[in-house]
């Protein structure tokens, strides 16, 4: 079975006290750490890198999901994956040999997963979702965290569980976007299981939040 999991974005912590926002959010439940990587080319958003996941990788043995939004991911991959990435995910928009940025996550011992942005097609997957431990599905347009949840993109979240379901039963179905307590039950019915949340989780009362979110995800049962 694939646990519903939570995944919160540090890129909406407050950077003066990032590890104390970080232990705050695993210690109620979080289990995943969402990573925002930006490189102001793929996106138009500049974040952070390896030396900040280096850091915060001292303070925690959480789950560390790096999501790489930018151009040729494959340039950087063994060094995300020193610096402490447990998963990596690569969008299929910004590279042009998907299956070989696939195979080199794989190859570094890593979860290997691919993000599609809001427009992008599910069938850019048809010959790697195999080899895939997670697709990320978009449900916003990436780059910039605050933005509303694209409803449209609820069925593409169902026609990719149905797919996986014929494919890959085991995998983990990603969703980050305007993911808030009142759009997150829509996700979860359509068969995701991984939900980001940045500014619904970050800010005043990270605990509160984190635990708003996994009483919701109990109510769903774990995908089979």
């Amino acid at each position: 079975m694939r646990k519903n999991i939570l995944a919160p974005s540090i890129l909406s912590a407050d950077f003066r006290h990032l590890e104390q926002d970080v232990l705050e959010a695993v210690g109620a439940g979080a289990e995943y750490l969402h990573i925002d990587v930006m490189d102001g080319m793929f996106v138009p958003s500049i974040s952070f890198g390896m030396p900040v996941i280096e850091c915060i990788r001292k303070s925690t043995d959480c789950l560390f999901d790096v999501h790489l939004m930018i151009d040729a991911p494959e340039r950087y991959i063994e060094n995300f994956v020193k610096c402490g990435a447990d998963s990596i995910t690569v969008h299929a928009e910004a590279t042009n040999h998907l299956h070989r940025a696939v195979q080199q996550i794989k190859g570094c011992g890593v979860r290997a997963g691919v993000a599609l942005n809001p427009s992008t097609p599910l069938n850019v997957l048809d010959y790697v979702l195999e080899d895939l431990d997670m697709v990320l599905i978009m449900t916003v347009n990436p780059g910039f965290g605050g933005q509303s949840y694209i409803p449209q993109m609820t069925e593409k979240i169902r026609t990719l569980r149905q797919r996986a379901m014929a494919v890959k039963p085991s995998l983990d179905i990603e969703v980050d976007g305007g993911i808030k307590t009142n759009t997150i039950r829509a996700v979860l019915e359509a068969g995701a299981n991984v939900c980001v949340a940045g500014s619904a989780v970050f800010g005043e009362d990270i605990r509160g939040k984190v635990e708003s979110f996994l009483r919701i995800m109990e109510e769903y049962p774990e995908w089979i």
